[in-house]
């Protein structure tokens, strides 16, 4: 029986025209139609994976079907432009560009909803407001009470607020740290981009303890909101808080230390 690894590739595969594109054995256009088909269907469930993995972050509206048919496009556009011989896996390029191309399309679906965007920026004047005048995090009791929003507004402003961070942290190289993607004349920065990796890694180890837990857990265990509520023993709206807390840390510290490199 087949099995599928965690990139999504049938485990029991161990010879087809995939691996002549992985080597550079032979570019995309020299393949024949045959094999390009066998190539996309080889690598067609790492976009349904990419796609679930992201839609847990998303409204309900967001259909999954348009995520992958986003994907699909960006797996295209890698296997396109794929250049091996700059030593990068086509596991790593394919899903950068995969998950570039369903970002890309959230953002041309403009997914937040006008009426959802201006609770949203509710919730975030009036969680500075009440920091600032505490010095502490607020806490969603004490946003509804500065609103005047019910408890179910805020619950699901907050989801909101936290499932907009977390696109921004998945796509950071453009939104948290104001890189531009790559462009079809810049296809292959993986090296730059793999030095920024490395340095907001280090600065999420800057963080408080249980800010690098959220952060672990939600991206590194791949857990929901709920659910990293549930393991930290705290409100999903204390975890929605701590999450935008940690992502503002990030972006502030990135800016102060490395923007004139």
């Amino acid at each position: 029986m087949a099995i599928l690894n965690s990139s999504g590739k049938n485990s029991s595969s161990r010879n087809g025209p995939w691996l002549d594109l992985e080597k550079g054995v032979k570019a995309w256009d020299d393949f024949s139609p045959r094999d390009r088909e066998n190539i996309v269907r080889f690598y067609a469930p790492k976009i349904r994976i990419l796609a679930l993995r992201l839609k847990v972050k998303l409204p309900q509206s967001v259909e999954l079907n348009e995520l992958i048919s986003a994907g699909s496009l960006g797996l295209l556009d890698a296997l396109g432009k794929f250049n091996p011989t700059l030593g990068i896996k086509f596991d790593t390029y394919s899903e950068n560009r995969i998950k570039g191309a369903m970002l890309d399309e959230l953002r041309r679906m403009d997914w937040f909803s006008r009426g959802l965007r201006q609770k949203v920026k509710v919730l975030e004047d009036a969680t500075r407001q009440i920091e600032h005048q505490t010095g502490a995090p607020a806490t969603a009791e004490q946003i509804q009470d500065h609103t005047g929003l019910s408890e179910k507004e805020v619950r699901q402003g907050l989801e909101a607020l936290h499932n907009q961070v977390c696109l921004s942290l998945d796509s950071f190289q453009e939104n948290m740290l104001g890189q531009k993607s790559m462009t079809d004349d810049e296809p292959f920065q993986s090296a730059a981009f793999q030095e920024i990796v490395d340095k907001v890694a280090n600065l999420i180890e800057e963080l408080t303890p249980r800010e690098k837990l959220v952060i672990s857990l939600y991206y590194g265990e791949e857990l929901n909101m709920k659910e990293t509520a549930e393991v930290m023993d705290i409100t999903e709206g204390r975890v929605s808080q701590l999450h935008s807390q940690a992502l503002k840390k990030l972006r502030k510290t990135f800016r102060a230390r490395y923007e004139d490199e």
